[in-house]
């Protein structure tokens, strides 16, 4: 199941970071990041789902 996580993390990070903890601080800073950089955002996703 984390693989398609990280996959979907890839593709939208805001998605994959919303479907493993939900609406919350993570989440918030993961739309920050992808809107300041989507490589970021992308990095800060996975960390989030390879961390759980």
């Amino acid at each position: 199941m984390d693989l398609i996580r990280i996959l979907i993390a890839i593709l939208l990070p805001p998605l994959g970071v919303f479907l493993q903890v939900g609406i919350g601080k993570h989440f918030w800073i993961n739309i920050l990041l992808t809107l300041l950089g989507y490589i970021p955002g992308i990095v800060h996703a996975v960390w989030v789902i390879a961390k759980k």
